[in-house]
């Protein structure tokens, strides 16, 4: 009998597809790669892709900001691919073999041209020559003998890092319209239950990690919680079916279901042997980045924690409200729960590092500098402008708000951070700034993802490209953790209990941390494959978008 294992593959969202975990029947099973930080880019695409530094031709500059003139303009374009030699990338923008009409996500008309397929690969390869971090390990390959997506793919590094694994697990691709609705209010479509794949072959594992307010998962006959795992699915065996029928029909509820879709899912909740059906229906899911925001009791202390699952533009206030209230209640110590937070918007974890660390700390300080490749160490290679620090912001940026609101901080010196495999970009940028001021972050839980670069999203016809472009640092210079930030604790995931309960194993280990210094012991029982704890690192696999370090244009 043949075996099929799950795959990563695209999730609908609203307005957009985005690369989810797919289910295998058998052996195997892929991460479909994982995003990047990013930066929202600002205007049109400047210069080349590739290899080593090439030779310069009279008539092909090889400096990305050198224009080329409208009378040699199309005899360039038209010109055969010859290795090493390099023309600037605002020579093929927008030409299109598919050119869009109408307007765009902002308003206004797209600056699409009648191109061809060509045109299209040679603005990736000069694109990429000219900005990417690791230009001069991409090779070069002729344009002309490629389609676009599958020449994209191919303009990256295969280098691996220390451990092994790829330098580069982050190049990837949105549709335009996809990426724009997923990073402004990160609604998307689905039953807003957060999955957690533990094992994506049989005997396959999926439970759920959270689960998003007044989503379907929360309606009455549903109620679905952290801990519930999935057996059944449409009537299929989700645990142990093993042909590509089956996967399909998994797949297809998991990560293509249209708003609307009504879903039969056999479920077990945690604590339960008794199994139950419920339906879901797909429908809008607005995202809730900060949730569960409380103050806990601790031998004296008065312990602040939230739940931040995302750095996107509706967390702003949220983080402000919360650390205002936080505040108010006189908090003297801070647990933050990132384990399931991807990353998203850098300017947010530097908010959030403020929040923390309060003027006295922060002030004149940098919470990241952005190195581009060797091209360009002073300036910024997409806005032009000069390369400067990203400071531990202290007022608002007016996301989905009134900017320039001051915002309120704890003013400690020590914040605990439970984190996991699903803790990258963003989240990991908040940890490591907040170090580079000598701030005690202890971490609880499990190494983090290990992102510490990012890029410009750029937009050409039609579909908006992810090309590493630089590397986050520390105010200590420190950015080298592409295999991750080990944990002060280590500490399994607990699906036993909810987020936020002070029985849950991580928060539970950080409370203790806080009264003795020392890390808790983890009993035998919670490293085996029970419904106490995960049987191994869990991955939600959140759609890329969710994945990555965004820098905002200035």
């Amino acid at each position: 009998m043949p075996l099929f294992p799950l795959r990563f593959r695209f999730a609908r969202l609203l307005l957009l597809s985005v690369p989810m975990a797919v289910l295998v029947a058998c052996g195997g099973g892929g991460d479909g790669g994982s995003g990047v930080g990013f930066l929202p880019n600002s205007g049109t695409g400047t210069a080349p892709p590739v290899a080593t530094t090439p030779p310069t031709a009279p008539d092909m500059p090889d400096t990305p900001d050198t224009p080329d003139t409208a009378d040699d303009g199309d005899a360039l374009r038209n010109a055969p691919w010859v290795e090493g030699v390099f023309r600037t990338a605002s020579l093929y923008k927008d030409r299109c073999a598919a050119p869009r009409t109408g307007t765009g996500y902002d308003g206004k008309p797209f600056a699409d041209k009648a191109g061809r397929t060509v045109d299209e690969n040679n603005w990736l390869r000069a694109w990429t020559h000219d900005t990417y971090l690791w230009y001069d390990e991409v090779p070069d390959l002729d344009p002309a003998l490629f389609a676009t997506a599958d020449y994209f793919d191919l303009l990256k590094t295969h280098a691996v890092t220390p451990s092994g694994r790829d330098k580069d697990q982050f190049h990837s691709t949105y549709t335009t319209e996809e990426w724009n609705a997923l990073s402004g209010a990160g609604t998307s479509v689905g039953y807003g239950a957060q999955w957690a794949f533990f094992a994506l072959s049989p005997p396959r594992e999926l439970r759920v990690a959270y689960v998003e307010p007044g989503s379907p998962a929360t309606m009455p006959g549903v109620d679905l919680r952290r801990g519930a795992r999935v057996l059944r699915i449409n009537g299929i065996d989700f645990v142990n079916d093993p042909t590509q029928e089956g996967v399909d029909v998994i797949n297809a509820a998991l990560f293509d279901a249209a708003p609307g879709t009504s879903t039969r899912f056999t479920v077990v909740d945690a604590g339960s042997n008794a199994p139950r059906d419920i339906t879901l229906t797909a429908a809008p899911v607005i995202s809730t980045p900060v949730q569960n925001v409380k103050t806990l009791p601790n031998a004296g202390r008065t312990v602040g924690y939230l739940q931040f699952n995302d750095h996107i533009g509706t967390a702003e206030l949220q983080l402000k409200a919360a650390m205002e209230w936080l505040r108010t209640e006189r908090a003297t110590e801070l647990v933050v729960d990132l384990r399931y937070n991807g990353g998203g918007y850098l300017d947010l974890a530097s908010q959030l590092g403020f929040m923390v660390a309060g003027e006295t700390q922060t002030r004149g300080k940098t919470f990241e500098s952005v190195r581009f490749n060797n091209k360009h160490t002073e300036r910024d290679p997409v806005t032009g402008a000069p390369l400067l620090p990203t400071p531990f912001q202290s007022s608002t940026f007016g996301f989905l708000s009134p900017a320039d609101q001051p915002l309120p901080s704890l003013d400690l010196r020590r914040v605990y951070v439970l984190t996991g495999p699903d803790t990258c970009s963003a989240s990991e940028a908040f940890i490591n700034g907040l170090r580079g001021i000598d701030i005690d972050v202890v971490q609880i839980g499990d190494t983090t993802c290990g992102k510490p670069y990012g890029f410009y999203p750029q937009d050409n016809c039609g579909t908006t490209y992810f090309s590493v472009q630089f590397q986050g640092v520390n105010a200590k210079g420190f950015g080298d953790y592409a295999d991750g930030l080990a944990p002060t604790c280590f500490v399994p995931d607990d699906f036993s209990r909810a987020l936020g309960d002070p029985l849950e194993a991580r928060l539970a280990a950080a409370l203790a941390h806080q009264v003795s210094g020392a890390c808790p012991a983890v009993p035998a029982g919670r490293l085996a494959k029970s419904a106490v704890a995960g049987p191994a690192a869990a991955l939600l696999r959140k759609p890329e978008g969710l994945r990555n370090r965004i820098l905002r244009p200035r």
